[in-house]
């Protein structure tokens, strides 16, 4: 049992409707099947053509039914966007359904199938469950009606002109009308409602992707913003420098040592924003966590006062809120979570964040094994004197802590003594070091941190 609701919670939204739309539309072959197939086969064996003739109608509802469900499963492919419309299969299922039809009423006029009662219910059965397949391909409610229509006259005009009567032709065209205008009013609103959820997970998808690109061009607008202008002013003066020291001019060497002094402030200013484009906000993490699952249908309970969140000092903030984006993202991709409980708390002297969620999959946890997700919050919080727990809470539950120390007062940043500065690299005598890069610990982890000495 906890692999079938295993297998049926892995499935995505739009994958449970579609799933649960098609298998209906599946249990239309044994009604059809039990409703008008085996009824011949309970009558009485009276008629000239005898067993042959009940198996036969029995077998061409089989038939019907399981050309029904194909046209319908096609037709649900088309909605999810995977296939063509299926033209083909529904002009044939429609061909052949007015010839089968047209057949048994003239066998039944002919007395090769004298119950009228079995023979109508047949023909007015299969007119029925075509409407409803055909309704599937078929967009707009006037053109539902048109069907429908259509197939009361196919089905009750060979009765009228074959000598059975008006009235028993208007009791089939009404019989086929009104039974084939609620099964495809039922049909049509699940194929329009699969089609609406299939929207609304391309939706988010692109939305997904819209956020993702407006990031990327945010962090390129930025990049461009410092560096453009710097740029420009760095080759200004470095084409005045080589001009200069072309005529002997000492100038030369002042405009190098401002070209150096814009290069390492440009280098400053990239890392500024590199830093800030990797910093994570804790309060922003925790309501785009609550959006993210509640969006998936996982119901998400935030219990982070938002004074203690705002207390935090900015690196400890930075380093939860990395946690709490991870852990939101193994909850989507690796669980069948339905609840998950994000938790934060400060206690000993330390900062407790605690995401717990009831989706885990216990047969794939093997001793040992860590992903590459969870080693990286783990370097994450090292930087700041942290730890990461996380591990199976209870059944089919999984739980990830991080806690990480407070300070008990801001800590100053280092910076060098009063007195002479001190040269950049030794041998280097040319200027001073970069205070911003002096006073603030190196990240081995940013490209940019990479200086060039110059002897």
């Amino acid at each position: 049992m906890s692999a079938m609701t295993g297998w049926w919670s892995r499935r995505s939204i739009a994958g449970k409707v579609e799933l649960y739309t098609r298998w209906t539309f599946h249990t239309f072959v044994p009604l059809e099947v039990a409703a008008f197939g085996a009824v011949p086969l309970g009558r009485g064996d009276d008629s000239p053509l005898g067993s042959a003739g009940a198996a036969g109608i029995c077998l061409w509802v089989l038939v019907h039914a399981v050309l029904c469900a194909a046209l319908a499963s096609r037709s649900l492919d088309h909605t999810s966007g995977t296939r063509p419309r299926p033209v083909r299969l529904a002009a044939a299922l429609a061909v052949v359904t007015a010839a089968a039809n047209l057949l048994i009423i003239v066998l039944w006029t002919t007395g090769a199938l004298p119950d009228a009662s079995v023979n109508g219910a047949v023909v007015v059965g299969t007119a029925v469950f075509s409407v409803g397949s055909l309704s599937l391909c078929i967009e707009g409610v006037r053109r539902l009606a048109w069907t429908a229509g259509a197939a009361a006259l196919v089905t009750a005009l060979p009765v009228v002109l074959l000598g059975h009567g008006l009235a028993e032709g208007t009791a089939t065209a009404v019989a086929v009308f009104v039974g084939g205008s609620a099964i495809a009013s039922a049909c049509g609103f699940s194929s329009w409602l699969l089609g609406v959820v299939h929207e609304l997970e391309r939706s988010r998808d692109l939305k997904a992707r819209l956020a993702v690109a407006e990031e990327r061009l945010r962090f390129g607008r930025d990049l461009h913003d410092v560096m453009g202008r710097n740029l420009a002013v760095i080759a200004l003066k470095s084409e005045l420098a080589v001009q200069l020291a072309r005529r002997g001019r000492p100038e030369g060497v002042d405009q190098m040592v401002e070209v150096q002094r814009i290069a390492r402030e440009s280098q400053r200013e990239v890392r500024e924003v590199v830093r800030g484009y990797r910093e994570a906000d804790l309060r922003v993490e925790l309501e785009g966590a609550r959006g993210v699952l509640d969006a998936a249908g996982i119901h998400c309970a935030v219990d982070a006062p938002a004074a203690e969140a705002v207390a935090l000092p900015a690196a400890v903030q930075s380093a939860l809120g990395w946690v709490v984006r991870e852990a939101t993202t193994n909850v989507l991709r690796h669980g069948d979570a339905r609840h998950c409980a994000i938790t934060l708390r400060t206690e000993a002297g330390e900062a407790v964040l605690t995401v717990e969620n009831d989706g885990a999959d216990t047969r794939s946890d093997t001793p040992g094994r860590t992903g590459s997700g969870l080693a990286g919050l783990r370097e994450r919080l090292g930087a700041v004197d942290g730890a990461l727990e996380a591990g199976p809470a209870a059944p089919h539950s999984f739980r990830v802590t991080a806690r990480v120390p407070l300070p008990t007062a801001v800590p100053t940043p280092r910076t060098t003594p009063a007195g002479p500065a001190a040269p950049n690299h030794p041998g280097d005598s040319t200027g001073p070091a970069d205070p911003d890069h002096a006073s603030r610990p190196t990240d081995p982890t940013d490209p940019t941190e990479e200086e060039v000495t110059v002897a």
